[in-house]
């Protein structure tokens, strides 16, 4: 192997292992969004309130394309992404209302 492919054999290495490390930053963090919806939901259902609310998803989709930009990621990912937690958010909280 030569020092060039040796060097980007490592560079590849350091890359993959914060791609690892951000993918479980995103798992843990998901899962901490997920226990606070669902206590959301559950508060939602003992008081009789809607399980989505337009308004609020709104602006954080607005919040959220706007974090987009300034962190250099395409808005339109992070609005469909939004929408996708959003959408699993609400199934929840459907369920909280049975």
């Amino acid at each position: 192997m030569t020092d060039a492919i040796a060097k980007a054999a490592e560079i590849l290495k350091d890359h993959r292992d914060s791609i690892d490390r951000l993918d479980a930053i995103l798992i843990y963090t998901l899962g901490e969004r997920f226990k606070h919806t669902q206590a959301v939901g559950k508060l939602k259902a003992t008081h009789d309130l809607p399980p989505s609310d337009p308004n609020r998803e709104a602006d954080q989709i607005d919040r959220l394309e706007d974090l987009a930009k300034r962190a250099d990621l395409d808005p339109e990912f992070a609005k469909k992404f939004l929408n996708f937690i959003i959408s699993e958010v609400i199934q929840h909280h459907k369920r909280h209302q049975s």
